[in-house]
């Protein structure tokens, strides 16, 4: 059993492979946490809590500083809470105190259930620790019951707050950056403060990610204390990093409280996001490793995570609204010879969208682009052999369109501002029910009357003027939550009715990246920018917290961002390997050369994915450090292994450095693609490999596999 739990002292001590995670009853009630590190044996390694507490002076609560599992704001409490709510006598003061508890085993997962009651309101507050032992991961949420009649009103609701063990120093490592330079790492030491990262847009947003981790100051890829941890929320989020002058460390994270509350009516529930955490003492290579397992695993939906990303194409650079039959099956035929397995049709098929200034919402067949429809074009793609796909952008509307003309009510908006457009758009109210069975009956028409494979699923702007003053004053503040939780309804109830089609999360590029979203589909569009040099830092960035299965990576024209930059088709293809593999460039000008060497990676990809989307990745050489990335995978059984190496802009004519592999059976050999002689495992990781690469933008894609005995 991976949850312990001593009666006598009630504390509770999870288990992971690992890792250890302890939490007990203090004497005043108050849930009290007490450990989070490498795996101890026994409950009774924990420290007591009456032992636990800081006590300093007449300054600070009488009963001790808590390093508090759920705290919420009352009595002395100063540090970030979980929890602040107004009862409905006016009282905005909230104290927790243990009720009950109670422990679920599962085929792959424990849950511990903790119940906390406010000591005189009917307020219920359930904390949930969902233990995924061979991952090292907790995931955490709460579900905020009003057991009573009248209401009650919570302005703050938080997921769950980590702590770090008492320490001198700490490093906060997290995903920073804006269009076209999402997933950018950043490493800031920990003073004392607050720190907060947070997006107040309405979607994940790509200034910011959800995602942290925490370190000494000196841990590595390989080695060191590492603390991090997600949010699986799509909306408005915030992440509050505090450290206080006793040495305590405090991460807290999930719905951003900016304009937030929610009325809580008598015999009501609030669940809040899940905030997943995992620990390990072998670097960030190890905790990434961790959490892309438990992605693939127990994130990613069933079964299509099951299987391998196909390869894709899609229209969209190459033709941009200028879309019709005709011209998508010259492309078709381009992917089809080079080895396509999905062939996508982006923006412009539909309504009067000849440009970005009309037609989003009239989501029918464009009848001048496709005189009959889509079905010409989906029956040539299959009898190419590849899979249809389609884009759509359901939860934006053109004033310019049918949709918006019909029914102008249905945006978000203020009657006395301006109805802000960005990007020629204005932005559904997905919070009001009608509008959730508008896009649930559209989509679902779309995918009932055409055989579609694929969707890519957009939203190009940002939510602003977040009004809807018909409905009720108590829920206005909700807007910013009821949006994410109808976009997940209808995500949820697409993927329950058409279970066999594949979804891909793209806002704006990277901006829509979290656990919430990947739940409900099957891949995410990591940046517009396709660039494949400046791509390197991008998906180093994402892969510190996301699996590389889920990471789509375009190859596009040569030059296209940095004209003064044209790649090769290898390095461009390697660049794009690292991932989920796509390709979005104008086939249509590319030479006869270019397509035959793109069709051999291509063919090359096919061989490798499995081992690149399934296994086991790790960071060699990064694009921050040195001239030279390197990024390997592994097999879960260490038989197959792929390094993908590309040297950047050299300087001073410096040579590409070794490179250590890591993943391997010290004993075993492997036959080595660049070289004849086999090699150990030992000798791979030990003594290192030469790729000799030599000249700006060259790369190696190198295969490692074990010579059976």
């Amino acid at each position: 059993m991976s949850i312990l739990y001593d009666k006598e002292s009630s504390r509770w001590l999870l288990q992971g492979t690992n890792l250890s995670y302890g939490l007990g009853v203090h004497a005043s009630g108050t849930l009290q946490h007490l450990y989070y590190g490498p795996k101890l044996p026994y409950v009774t390694d924990l420290p007591a809590s009456d032992q636990a507490a800081i006590h300093h002076s007449s300054f600070e609560p009488s009963g001790g500083i808590l390093q508090q599992e759920f705290p919420a704001w009352g009595g002395m409490y100063y540090y970030e809470p979980c929890l602040k709510a107004t009862f409905p006598d006016q009282v905005r003061d909230t104290k927790l105190v243990y009720q009950e508890h109670h422990i679920t085993e599962g085929a792959d997962r424990d849950e511990l259930i903790i119940v906390l009651k406010d000591t005189v309101y009917p307020l219920l507050v359930q904390l949930h620790y969902r233990l995924y032992p061979k991952h090292d991961i907790i995931e955490r949420f709460a579900v905020i019951e009003n057991t009573g009649e009248q209401p009650i009103t919570l302005e703050q609701a938080l997921s769950a707050t980590w702590h770090a063990p008492r320490g001198d120093r700490y490093r906060l490592t997290h995903l920073a950056g804006k269009w076209i330079e999402e997933t950018q790492i950043y490493q800031d030491e920990i003073t004392p403060g607050k720190k907060t990262l947070e997006s107040r847009r309405g979607n994940t947003g790509g200034q910011a990610n959800p995602w942290f981790a925490i370190d000494r100051g000196t841990a590595t890829e390989d080695h060191g204390d590492v603390w991090f941890g997600a949010l699986a929320w799509s909306g408005n989020w915030k992440i509050t990093v505090e450290f206080n002058p006793f040495k305590l460390l405090q991460v807290s994270g999930g719905v951003n409280d900016f304009d937030f509350s929610w009325h809580l009516a008598g015999g009501t529930k609030f669940q809040t996001p899940a905030f997943i955490g995992g620990y390990s003492r072998e670097g960030f290579g190890q905790a990434s490793r961790n959490f892309h397992r438990y992605q693939r695993e127990h994130i990613l939906p069933k079964p299509i995570s099951e299987g391998l990303r196909p390869v894709l194409y899609n229209s969209w650079e190459a033709t941009y609204f200028d879309v019709n039959e005709e011209g998508q099956t010259k492309l078709a035929e381009k992917a089809a010879a080079m080895g396509v397995e999905l062939f996508v049709i982006d923006d412009g098929w539909f309504g009067q969208r000849n440009h970005d200034r009309a037609g989003l919402g009239d989501w029918t067949v464009n009848p001048e682009k496709f005189p009959h429809g889509l079905k010409p074009l989906i029956d040539k793609v299959e009898a190419l052999g590849m899979k249809f796909g389609i884009w759509v952008e359901p939860e934006m509307v053109n004033a310019d369109s049918n949709l918006y003309r019909t029914h102008p009510d249905w945006i978000y908006h203020f009657p006395t501002r301006p109805r802000t457009e960005s990007r020629n758009q204005l932005v559904l109210n997905v919070a009001r029910p009608e509008v959730q069975s508008f896009i649930f009956e559209m989509l679902d028409n779309l995918l009932s009357e055409n055989n579609i494979s694929f969707v890519k699923w957009d939203m190009n702007r940002s939510l602003s003027e977040v009004g809807w003053l018909e409905a009720p004053q108590e829920i206005h503040k909700e807007i910013w939550v009821r949006h994410v939780q109808g976009l997940y309804d209808i995500l949820a109830r697409l993927r329950a009715k058409h279970p066999t089609v594949a979804i891909e999360a793209c806002s704006g590029g990277g901006a829509r990246i979290d656990l919430g979203i990947m739940q409900l589909t099957d891949q995410v569009w990591t940046s517009d920018n396709t660039d494949p040099y400046e791509r390197l830092f991008i998906q180093e960035g994402y892969s510190l917290a996301y699996s590389a299965q889920a990471m789509m990576c375009w190859v596009a024209d040569a030059g296209k961002w940095m004209k003064n930059r044209p790649a090769s088709v290898a390095y461009r293809f390697h660049s794009s390997m690292m991932g989920s593999l796509g390709i979005g460039g104008n086939l249509l000008n590319w030479s006869e050369e270019e397509l035959e060497e793109s069709r051999r990676w291509v063919e090359e990809y096919k061989a490798i994915r499995h081992i690149v989307q399934k296994g086991n990745q790790y960071r060699l050489l990064s694009p921050r450090a040195g001239n030279t990335t390197a990024v390997q995978y592994v097999t879960e059984d260490q038989r197959e292994s792929v390094l993908i190496a590309l040297m950047h802009p050299r300087k001073f004519q410096n040579p590409s450095p070794r490179i250590y592999l890591r993943g391997l059976k010290s004993d075993a050999l492997y036959q080595v693609s660049e070289f004849e002689q086999p090699l150990s495992g030992s000798a791979l990781m030990n003594r290192g490999i030469d790729l000799d690469l030599k000249s700006d933008l060259s790369s190696k894609l190198v295969k490692i596999t074990e010579i059976s005995g």
